[in-house]
């Protein structure tokens, strides 16, 4: 109970702050593209929070992780502040090396991601985001990793506070293509200020230790080409689909992933209490089992959740965007559900991790990923943006069934079969909502209702061991 109870505090905690930060700019969203020109204005900013991301992913390189892990490996605090400084320094030099090379690449990156080489500009607010971001995420970590869950809910909180401040005056005076990426960017430097304020005690350049470098890229660089493949995942059909229909369909599906997105204020809750959680209790003798549980209940919860928002997608869109932006309404239930089953397989994936394993990940992840790129160049032509997110969907669920056979096959987690029996009622749900009333509300939310309690029933009898647990406590 009380590990149960350590999750779900973090979960609340992290959770809440994680959530403000990702439901304040999907509040603003409506606003944002009403007061934009059009779709292209739009997507262009997206693209270069793309660049970003993929810049973000190669500076850091896995380290935020492996520090993450490798700071619960000894209770020596001398020990952890030589990991967080070693982390820093590295990341620092390779943030300034992405840097660089994303301003000697920008014109490719204008024409073959932005869609038109006048964009060009564009690529240097993206560079200096990534530069920012990826610095930010090594520093503000001490303040994870010591549970200060105020400073952490007051500061995402903060942030994207600070950024609309900044970003819709830029829009209100025809700044449309840089008022979103510059005030991101400047947002992002003011927080890394603030979390280098806090945290400075625990980073000192002298404590820089190649050998604890040594041990972090041993974790880490396994972990790098699996950020590339989350990004190929979440960027790859952007950028093909700017390619094969062009910017304002991106623009277009840009928004379908946001508002999609909600899922990630599930995943974040999930992602704040976990992360500290699973290190934590890593050398506990039922982690498996409960490392399955979580896996389970998650997942019924995330199934739940999906049957509402494919039954309300499209009176969200009739009622939140404008005419030009209502065909999105189809792709947001499947860019809904794929982050939710990327949750599910880090849940999985972390049993590697725990194990000091990296490198099935990148397998793993890497055939799901290559699925995802050959049905976007099938589906884009066919479908166009609602294909883009089923290869998605379906590039993530593949990774899932392959990294839970293969941790099964280790004893390292359980997966019922009361639990597959939902998975396939899921996808059931799914392809009669698509094929028979995707645009009719009052009809998907009486089958998501029917579905809800097919769900209840088959977990009838966790739900009430659950309410005896809280009952009892």
């Amino acid at each position: 109970m009380n590990k149960f109870k350590l999750f779900l505090e973090n979960m609340l905690v992290y959770g809440i702050g994680g959530i403000i930060s990702r439901l304040i700019p999907l509040i603003m969203l409506p606003i944002v593209t009403r007061l934009m020109p059009g779709t292209e204005a739009f997507g262009v900013s997206d693209m270069a929070t793309t660049v970003s991301q993929f810049g973000g992913a190669l500076a850091i390189m896995g380290m935020y992780d492996a520090m993450y892990r490798m700071f619960f490996d000894k209770d020596d605090l001398q020990y952890k502040k030589r990991v967080c400084s070693t982390a820093v320094v590295y990341t620092f030099c390779t943030s300034a090396i992405v840097f660089i090379a994303l301003l000697l690449c920008k014109k490719y990156i204008a024409i073959y991601i932005l869609g038109n080489i006048q964009y060009t500009y564009i690529v240097y607010l993206a560079a200096m985001a990534t530069l920012v971001g990826a610095t930010n995420g090594i520093i503000s970590a001490p303040t994870r990793m010591q549970n200060k869950r105020k400073v952490f809910l007051i500061t995402n909180t903060v942030s994207p506070i600070l950024s609309y401040s900044i970003s819709i005056p830029l829009i209100l005076k025809g700044h449309y293509m840089i008022a979103l990426p510059l005030a991101a960017m400047i947002s992002g430097f003011v927080m890394e200020l603030s979390f280098f304020t806090m945290n400075r005690e625990w980073f000192h350049p002298k404590l820089f230790d190649k050998k604890l470098l040594k041990q972090l890229l041993f974790i880490a660089i396994p972990l790098l080409p699996n950020f590339l493949i989350y990004w190929i995942f979440n960027s790859s059909d952007k950028i093909m689909i700017t390619n094969m229909i062009g910017i304002g369909a991106a623009g277009i599906y840009a928004i379908g992933s946001k508002l999609g997105n909600v899922s990630q204020l599930i995943y974040t809750a999930f992602a704040g209490g976990w992360q500290f959680f699973a290190f934590s209790t890593m050398k506990e003798k039922n982690q498996v089992k409960t490392n399955s549980m979580i896996f389970e209940y998650l997942g019924v919860v995330s199934f739940i959740a999906t049957t509402f928002i494919c039954a309300w997608s499209y009176l969200f869109y009739k009622v939140l965007f404008s005419q030009q932006y209502l065909s999105g309404y189809r792709v947001a239930p499947y860019l809904f559900l794929a982050p939710l089953l990327q949750m599910l397989f880090q849940i999985a994936a972390n049993q590697f991790l725990v194990i000091k394993k990296t490198w099935p990940n990148f397998l793993v992840l890497s055939s799901g990923a290559v699925l995802n790129i050959v049905l976007n160049l099938v589906l884009i032509p066919v479908l166009g943006i609602e294909g883009a997110s089923i290869a998605t969907l379906v590039g993530y669920l593949v990774s899932v069934v392959i990294c839970v056979i293969v941790i099964c096959k280790m004893k390292l987690m359980i997966v019922s079969g009361k639990f597959m029996i939902s998975a396939v009622l899921m996808m059931v749900y799914m392809i009669i909502w698509r094929l028979f009333f995707s645009d009719n509300t009052i009809l998907g939310t009486f089958f998501a209702i029917i579905a809800t309690v097919i769900f209840v029933l088959i977990y009838k009898n966790d739900l009430k061991k659950f309410a005896g647990m809280i009952k009892n406590r």
